[in-house]
């Protein structure tokens, strides 16, 4: 007897990553929206890891036992951790065949609407704002990203990014 599938549970995966075989092609994507990719989790083993690579023990970050009667009811995630995960979050969403490399070239605006609780889960979804072409074979590509997280009301990050990507000639 074979179990029914879970129609929830299909609703819950990502969509296959996007792939552009040129950056003339990531080009032709302005104004399209990407994703939202796949959920990954955040757990406190992380956001521990994270405090300890920059400093930043903050006890809303680091102390369960004190951050539960604190404002968010337990830990939370840095803001610059979530920052940090933009690029391999984006990975869920699409790639380029073409790429040699790309570098994160800054951000535009950044705003954090809501806490990202320790032990939740993440997905991004990408709305590709500008592609300027550069050099030959480069392109600076100018994205606003958004943090979702699973059973959230509001996103954690809303971010608009800055990439220059090189393509192999």
């Amino acid at each position: 007897m074979s179990v029914p599938e879970d129609p929830s549970a299909a609703s819950e995966e990502a969509p296959p990553v996007r792939v552009f075989a040129s950056l003339a092609e990531l080009a032709g994507a302005v104004g399209e929206v990407l994703g939202p990719g796949q959920w990954q989790p955040i757990e406190q083993d992380r956001v521990d890891a994270f405090a300890e690579a920059t400093g930043d023990r903050q006890w809303i970050h680091t102390d369960p036992q004190r951050a539960a009667a604190g404002p968010f009811g337990g830990t939370v995630a840095h803001g610059y951790l979530m920052l940090s995960l933009l690029p391999m979050l984006n990975r869920s969403l699409y790639r380029v065949a073409s790429l040699r490399t790309g570098i994160n070239y800054g951000l535009n605006k950044v705003r954090f609407p809501a806490p990202l609780r320790t032990g939740s889960a993440v997905r991004v979804t990408s709305r590709i704002d500008e592609a300027t072409p550069l050099d030959a074979g480069s392109l600076q590509l100018v994205a606003t990203v958004t943090v979702e997280v699973r059973d959230g009301e509001r996103p954690c990050c809303v971010a608009q990014t800055v990439s220059r990507l090189y393509e192999d000639t």
